[in-house]
């Protein structure tokens, strides 16, 4: 956790609940519903600022869209961004279905980067966590 004496969720208690459940997830082993609920965090954060600094016209954004608006507006840079996205990324093959053998499922990547699919998938949820924790530490007091 960063060392703080106050965190705030700029995306209210929501945020808040996602990043506790995601974080107890991790602790768990349960890293597939961690990096789903990691990244929520991480879309939520990001809509969050936006909208606080008048952005009203991003309501449905994508997180896509959000990273770059966010980087646009200097809330991100290029480094934060792209961590955010590889997130993403690693997020896509478990949230949305992917037909067996795709390049980016866990399956093919097992395969590709000869590790099991557990161990695959937890070191996956590690650097969602590491985006998760980094968005927090920007709300430290």
């Amino acid at each position: 956790m960063p060392e703080s004496e106050y965190l705030t969720f700029p995306g209210g208690w929501m945020a808040k609940y996602l990043f506790e459940e995601a974080r107890y997830s991790f602790v768990y082993g349960q890293f597939m519903a961690a990096t789903v609920l990691g990244m929520a965090f991480a879309e939520r954060t990001l809509a969050s600022w936006l909208h606080a600094s008048g952005r009203t016209d991003l309501k449905r954004a994508n997180l896509s869209r959000l990273m770059e608006e966010a980087v646009i507006s200097g809330w991100l840079n290029s480094e934060e961004r792209t961590a955010i996205d590889d997130a993403r990324r690693l997020r896509n093959p478990i949230a949305h279905f992917r037909k067996f053998g795709e390049s980016d499922g866990v399956e093919s990547r097992t395969v590709t980067e000869g590790k099991p699919p557990y161990e695959l998938i937890e070191q996956d949820c590690r650097h969602v966590m590491r985006v998760m924790y980094r968005l927090l530490a920007r709300n430290t007091v």
